[in-house]
């Protein structure tokens, strides 16, 4: 959410695809869920044409495929499709052409509509916190990747591995970057994004953090996380000592 949200304040045409049944994303960007006629699910199950789901937010260039709890047992609806991990890739390349950025905010778990979601995507970006556990799911969250990349998306590429959740204080956040880093090299982001407050409250005000705060480390974090990404694609010409906002 924040980093579509990020990309939308630089003005890129941006939408920002809810694919986790808690909607946390929908709700983020000032959504009631009480209020939501259509949703991702309704395009997956019910075929619903994308452009009728899609809700413009109170950020300019920033649209929404809202989601919704009915999204849990989408997996269970769609066993039997032919094709059924293709289904978001069908659904989204009816919008392609009129966004510059599709952000697809997936769910923790690596069920079907995750499946869906990097079958439709170019490229994943990982998120990891700086915990304990950290390299024992990021591994499991990579092998399903390079199943994808063999048996179903051929195209998709690791955009980059995000540190999260980190404090400079604790030893062990600084452990666990430095391990993640040592593996993976050139593969992690520069950009980290820390633990803030603001970061945390910004979704009970439905805003994201850059609306919410946009002088906060959070919001900072992820606008230097939107920036790092268009010029690792050539999309931008700023200048790498122009990229981090301090």
């Amino acid at each position: 959410m924040n980093l579509a949200a990020s990309f939308a304040v630089l003005e890129y045409r941006t939408l920002l695809v809810d694919a986790d049944p808690q909607a946390n994303s929908t709700t983020g960007v000032g959504f009631d869920l009480h209020n939501i006629t259509k949703s991702l699910y309704d395009c997956m199950v019910n075929e619903a044409e994308a452009k009728d789901v899609v809700l413009k937010t109170d950020i300019p260039h920033l649209d929404l495929i809202p989601s919704h709890i009915d999204l849990v047992g989408a997996e269970i609806e769609m066993i039997n499709y032919p094709n059924r991990e293709t289904v978001m890739k069908n659904i989204l390349d009816t919008l392609r052409d009129e966004y510059d950025f599709i952000v697809i905010d997936c769910s923790p778990s690596l069920g079907l509509i995750t499946v869906n979601a990097l079958v439709a995507a170019d490229s994943v970006v990982v998120p990891v916190q700086t915990e304990f556990f950290a390299l024992e799911g990021l591994g499991k969250l990579l092998n399903t990747v390079k199943i994808v990349q063999s048996r179903l998306n051929t195209d998709l590429k690791i955009e980059g591995i995000l540190m999260t959740m980190y404090d400079g204080r604790l030893r062990l956040c600084n452990q666990v970057v430095s391990e993640v880093r040592r593996h993976f090299e050139d593969l992690v982001f520069e950009s980290i994004i820390h633990r803030n407050t603001r970061l945390s409250e910004a979704p009970s005000f439905g805003k994201p953090v850059i609306l919410y705060d946009s002088d906060s480390k959070g919001s900072i974090n992820y606008l230097n996380l939107a920036k790092e990404i268009l010029q690792k694609n050539n999309l931008t010409k700023i200048k790498q000592e122009d990229r981090v906002i301090s």
